[in-house]
């Protein structure tokens, strides 16, 4: 019985259903981000002050550089700002439909990795609030949105009102880029496909980091979640423990029986205690 659980081909599931799983999550994930909005930014921008330090000791702080440069070229800047509001969600959104689409057999562990990364990185939002390098002026952070009056995320007043913008560990921008770009490298067929599976998760990174919206450090948290919630659908779905098999085949064997009694008396079995009528 678990050979043969083992040699069963997953499918994707009903595009309905799909549809509103997306909705429903997506829809609990923001309203959780705003839930998480705290009054005081002491505890955001004292974290904030926290990761400069750790990364400066260890030589990882480059935000400023790529930022300073990055304003040294207004076309690009605004680029960037344009690439970080709407690629996040558009890259993303593309690559499950192609994935639900043409294969459908990695859809379920891949969809469910995504989510699993995504409901644990809200504990990170909540646990660990924490001020963009874009607010540390003191620092000499510049946003490229403001300073350019540039297309971006947090454009307008309103927009940044109807996000939690202290929710930037980890990165879930690093996070998603890293999913897009595991999925296009190995599942993509065609080689510049896979090119830009490869270079989509980098660039990204780049550009969170150059228009002061993450930190290093950040990225590193994100691609840290993903990597651990590929690695953990993965195992379950496609490589379960035998503990885990076992104990599958033992519910289905169970809710068979029950089915089957369930008939009436007699149904799918003969004995000396179910005589037959005449």
């Amino acid at each position: 019985m678990a050979a043969a659980m083992r040699r069963r081909v997953p499918t994707a599931p009903p595009v309905w259903r799909e549809l509103l799983l997306v909705a429903l999550f997506y829809t609990g994930y923001t309203l959780t981000r705003l839930v998480l909005v705290q009054d005081g930014t002491e505890t955001a921008f004292a974290n904030a002050d926290e990761i400069l330090r750790v990364e400066r000791a260890l030589g990882l702080d480059i935000e400023l550089y790529l930022n300073e440069t990055l304003l040294a070229v207004p076309w690009l800047a605004r680029a960037a700002n344009v690439f970080y509001a709407t690629m996040h969600f558009i890259v993303t959104l593309g690559v499950v439909i192609w994935l639900y689409r043409y294969r459908p057999q990695h859809y379920r562990w891949l969809r469910t990795s995504l989510m699993v990364a995504t409901g644990v990185a809200l504990i990170g939002f909540w646990l660990y609030p924490l001020a963009p390098p874009r607010f540390l002026h003191s620092e000499g952070f510049v946003d490229p949105v403001t300073a350019l009056h540039s297309l971006g995320l947090y454009a307008s007043d309103a927009s940044g009102t109807l996000t939690n913008q202290y929710a930037a560990m980890p990165s879930m921008h690093a996070g998603w880029a890293l999913w897009c770009g595991v999925i296009m490298f190995k599942l993509a067929t065609k080689k510049w496909a896979k090119v830009l599976g490869a270079l989509y998760p980098l660039t990204t990174v780049v550009v969170i980091l150059a228009t002061a919206n993450h930190y290093i450090l950040d990225a590193v948290a994100g691609f840290a979640l993903v990597g651990g919630a590929l690695w953990l659908s993965w195992a379950l779905y496609i490589r379960p423990p035998k503990p885990l098999l076992v104990a599958r085949a033992r519910i289905s064997h169970d809710l068979a029986q029950r089915r089957g009694g369930a008939k009436g008396p007699g149904a799918g079995s003969a004995g000396p205690r179910c005589p037959t009528r005449t």
